[in-house]
């Protein structure tokens, strides 16, 4: 009993430290730096070394929340393993798969053999000894981060055959150094144990992958089961996570029978019985939506938890001893990947240009290296935690550096597409409206009213006489290039409104994304299908047909706010402002002298929306939402700035969309 009641306190006290780690987390994502840094540094001060919050019993007892989150790196590994989306550049990405792989394997191999009597963990083992230890970092050694790449892509827009061949090979690397590892580990295990190399070994080696390979079938079909089962989405999450750690279980219960009736161990590695069950999921069956829904959702709390407790593992003693052996490690995987991936590269006849950076995209490491590491950590006692400690620091440094150079080669090859910064405006009040149809006109009419300078592009087969206006300025704008865009003077408005086809509407936003920068990208959305498309260049979307409904409904649930909204208040208005006055970064907002009939309502930062209080800060470039009187609002407009922009005019622009209004 007492035991039972020794780990649910520990578990309790992990869970607050947890809590505190995601925010540290997030702290550390403010500076640019990957969220794993805060977790593995909430770990490190919150373990035995400094303040002990989380015991070395504790680590020993919590050693299941190891294996649960090892299992679901695993599944997230073999989950991306798309085979349909990696054929186009199927070549491209075996080469260099293969040149990365072997180059860092066996070099990073013979790395750590050569530099075994400067580590103190290897200074007293045999030969044996220290080629199991060396083998087993050369496997970790060539572990990617797939998540990191995608999060770099995602952020600069990255489209290309170079950014494609870069996420194939980090795929496939990562597939393949589970793999590695696990034969690896058998052959490291009979080193270490004195079992002789002869045909029974090979015969053993084989039997382990084969029984590996038919155990990741069965996983594959329970986790299809469950996802496919009327059990609701919470009990689906739990049911996939002691599948997991069920493998991990009878893994090491059929490791320790074997060894007691037999003159050797069977050794079926868990990380690839999951990662096969996923990957044969994924490409085989038609629950591949739910369960890359399932990982995405949990894997934020998994991995708080995974790597807070790796933090709070790591040796720090021994830390201190080897880390000149971690920044040498560091820099021979740089350049091993860089003969590897250029090896690759120039037989499969890409160019030069992607050959020479290449090797800066395959640098980061997260996840499933640091789950090998852990692994090899609880499974040999004796030197596995210092062994853990080293591969640990070295992929944290690989982290922090990988970004920053995979940026680096994105742009080098010119395939990154990152929001251009927006250039100073000559009129922020301004808009150009591509389109000429009812709503477009009646849109220009109502921001005319609110004072903006308006221009309507129109195509030159819509009649001109339907366009003509003394209100606003009407072009017509025969296609959509780049050069024209900049001819009409899209770089210099403070917003770009498109009200033509999805396909038009989608060319006009993603130019301006690119070259302009314009903050304020408004489209009136044709289908629902692409909502995510343009969402993801920051434009706000009105589908008239929804947008009405939701209209109706805030009027009869908060009549006034939506009558200020739209302007239906004679002497109020509701404003976006530009914080521009140097005075005011810093100035928390109850210092602020606001007018009594006005109410800072919120900010908006880097793309985020704070909802303000009296101890909010104001920093250079806030957005903030006001509402007042119409005079307050013109004395704020100078306090905050030279210059203002009606977010008034922006909302009634998409409300007259939903509403199709005709003013």
């Amino acid at each position: 009993m007492a035991a039972y009641q020794n780990l649910f306190m520990f578990v309790a006290g992990f869970v607050l430290i947890a809590l505190a780690s995601k925010q540290i987390g997030q702290f550390f994502a403010k500076f640019k730096l990957p969220l794993i840094s805060g977790f593995l540094f909430t770990g490190i001060i919150a373990g035995p070394f400094i303040f002990d919050f989380i015991s070395v019993e504790a680590t020993e007892r919590l050693r299941f929340v190891d294996e649960l989150s090892l299992a679901f790196i695993a599944f997230v590994a073999g989950s991306e393993l798309y085979l349909k989306e990696l054929r186009s550049r199927f070549k491209s990405i075996k080469l260099v798969s293969i040149g990365i792989v072997v180059s860092t394997f066996i070099l990073g191999s013979l790395t750590v053999f050569v530099l075994a009597d400067f580590m103190p963990f290897m200074r007293g083992l045999p030969v044996t000894g220290r080629i199991a230890i060396a083998i087993l970092a050369g496997a970790i050694l060539v572990a990617r981060s797939p998540s990191s790449a995608v999060a770099i892509i995602k952020e600069l827009r990255a489209k290309g055959p170079f950014t494609q061949t870069v996420m194939g090979v980090t795929v496939v690397t990562d597939v393949l150094v589970i793999i590695l590892f696990a034969v690896n580990a058998s052959i490291a295990d009979a080193l270490l144990t004195g079992l002789r190399f002869n045909l029974t070994f090979i015969a053993l080696l084989f039997a382990e992958l084969a029984v590996a390979v038919a155990a990741g079938y069965v996983v594959g079909r329970i986790l299809q089961r469950i996802l496919s089962s009327r059990i609701n989405h919470g009990a689906k999450i739990v049911g996939i996570l002691l599948t997991g750690y069920a493998v991990f279980a009878v893994s090491v219960w059929i490791r320790h029978a074997t060894h007691a009736i037999l003159p050797f161990e069977v050794f079926i590695e868990p990380l690839l019985v999951c990662m096969i069950g996923s990957f044969w999921l994924i490409n085989r069956t038609d629950t591949r939506d739910e369960f890359l829904k399932t990982l995405h959702e949990v894997g934020p709390l998994v991995y708080i938890a995974f790597f807070t407790l790796t933090g709070a593992s790591l040796t720090l003693d021994i830390l201190a001893d080897i880390w000149p052996i971690t920044l040498l490690l560091v820099a021979v995987r740089f350049v091993v990947i860089f003969i590897g991936s250029l090896t690759g590269g120039v037989l499969a006849g890409d160019p030069m240009t992607y050959n020479r950076v290449s090797w800066m995209a395959y640098i980061t490491q997260a996840g499933v290296g640091l789950g090998l590491a852990k692994e090899v950590g609880g499974a040999f006692p004796a030197w596995g935690p210092a062994f853990a400690t080293l591969m640990i620091s070295t992929i944290v440094v690989n982290q922090l550096i990988g970004p920053t150079l995979f940026k680096w080669a994105l742009v080098w090859v010119k395939e990154a597409r990152p929001r251009a910064k927006k250039s100073e405006p000559d009129q922020i009040h301004s808009a150009i409206i591509f389109g000429s149809d009812s709503q477009s006109l009646a849109l220009a009419r109502q921001l005319r009213a609110h004072d903006w300078e308006v221009k309507v592009a129109y195509s030159q087969t819509e009649e001109i006489e339907n366009v003509t206006s003394s209100y606003f300025d009407a072009r017509p704008m025969p296609g959509l290039s780049l050069d024209e865009l900049q001819t009409f003077g899209v770089g210099e408005a403070g917003a770009v409104v498109a009200m033509l086809s999805d396909e038009e509407n989608y060319r006009i936003c993603e130019l301006t994304y690119e070259h302009f920068g314009t903050d304020n990208l408004v489209v009136r959305l044709n289908h629902l299908a692409n909502y995510d498309r343009f969402r993801e260049l920051g434009a706000f979307t009105v589908r008239p047909s929804t947008a009405i409904i939701s209209l109706l409904d805030h009027f009869v649930r908060a009549p006034s706010s939506i009558s200020l909204l739209l302007g239906m208040e004679e002497n109020y208005d509701i404003i976006d402002l530009e914080v521009r006055n140097p005075n005011l970064a810093g100035m928390a907002v109850r210092d602020l002298r606001l007018p009594s009939d006005a109410l800072i309502l919120s900010a908006r930062r880097a793309g985020h929306i704070i909802i303000t209080h009296g101890y909010t800060e104001f920093q250079t470039g806030d957005w903030v939402t006001v509402v007042g009187s119409l005079e307050s609002l013109e004395e704020l407009e100078l306090r905050f700035g030279e210059y203002g922009q009606s977010s008034h005019a922006v909302y009634s622009l998409r409300h007259q969309l939903a509403l199709g209004k005709d003013t």
